[in-house]
């Protein structure tokens, strides 16, 4: 007996790949950009930081829209931006103990 795949079957890997991409990769990016923002945004430390998580709150929930809004290939291409903006985000940090 043979079984048929039905077009739910079929939808459901590209469904939950979105899904994956939304919730972890949307956390991914705005811990990235929150990381950059507050290292690039000119201000006290202390304000800097706080506008720097209110605006994560919007990213993310616009992030998490995009992932679903183009196609999967492009939204899985947004993930090559992560790196940049932790390295702007963390670079002081990661020599500081050197020193």
């Amino acid at each position: 007996m043979s079984r048929v795949a039905t077009p739910a079957a079929r939808l459901w890997p590209a469904a939950l790949a979105r899904t994956l991409l939304a919730v972890v990769g949307g956390y991914a990016f705005t811990y990235s950009a929150v990381a950059a923002l507050a290292r690039l945004l000119p201000g006290e430390p202390v304000d800097v930081v706080i506008s720097a998580t209110l605006v994560s709150f919007l990213i993310y929930t616009l992030y998490v829209l995009w992932a679903f809004a183009v196609p999967l290939r492009r939204a899985l291409l947004s993930l090559l931006v992560i790196p940049p903006l932790a390295l702007i985000g963390f670079w002081p940090n990661l020599f500081a103990g050197a020193a």
